[in-house]
Formats: C-alpha cells, sequence, structure tokens
C-alpha cells in the first residue's frame, strides 16, 4: 500500500505524517498530537487568523507582515499581553497556509511552514 497524502494538524497547522498504525483510520486523523488534540483550536485563534488576513488586506499585494503585528492587533500593545500570543499567532499563519490563503516566506523565499525556524513573514498567496 502506499502512503496517502499528509495531512495538517487542525490546532498547529503542521504537517502530520503517515504512520503505519494509523492505516485504518487515517481519515479520522485530525491532531499531529496529544497536545494539539488537547488545545484544539480557540476563538483567539481565529482572532489571529483574521487579524492576519486583515492586515495583509491594508498591505500592498506583495508586502508581508510579522506574526508579531496579527500578535498585537489581538493581544494589545502590553508586550505582558501579546508576546505569549506569538506562537499561536504563527500556528495561525502555518493554518492558513495549508488552506492556501497566505506562504510564509523567510529572506523573500517561500519555505516549509511545518519546517521554518527563526522569524518568518507572511504574504498573501
Amino acid at each position: 500500500m502506499s502512503e496517502p497524502e499528509p495531512r495538517t494538524c487542525a490546532s498547529c497547522g503542521r504537517r502530520i505524517e503517515w504512520r503505519r498504525k494509523w492505516a485504518d483510520v487515517w481519515d479520522e486523523v485530525r491532531w499531529c498530537s496529544d497536545a494539539c488534540r488537547k488545545r484544539k483550536v480557540k476563538p483567539v485563534d481565529r482572532d489571529l487568523e483574521a487579524a492576519v488576513l486583515r492586515l495583509l488586506e491594508g498591505r500592498a499585494r506583495s508586502a508581508t507582515i510579522c506574526p508579531s503585528e496579527a500578535a498585537r492587533a489581538v493581544g494589545g500593545d502590553d508586550e505582558d499581553d501579546w508576546r505569549p500570543l506569538m506562537e499561536p499567532a504563527r500556528s495561525a499563519a502555518r493554518r492558513l497556509v495549508a488552506a492556501g490563503e497566505v506562504e510564509i516566506v523567510q529572506k523573500g523565499q517561500v519555505v516549509d511552514p511545518s519546517t521554518a525556524k527563526g522569524p518568518i513573514r507572511v504574504r498573501r498567496a
């Protein structure tokens, strides 16, 4: 049996690699880990997705944003409020990549959102 196409985690937006033990239930696999299954997608995550799209809408077609801009838009200007939203903002961007709405870039080049390390930028697809 050939391996089916990889899926995207519903919570963090990272690629879920096929595992033989999941062969019978692959159509039901939605999360990459127990931690993502427990966390799920919360209203703040949807707010971050909307903030990314709204920020990109207000910019030139080729412009990019930093996930911190979305975190600040949702959490406010106080660093203690927006800083904890940084990883959720990156996850929101990865989910939007999976939906085909945005791309994640580093140094102007599109990168795999599941493996990108370090600073990233988000632009419209």
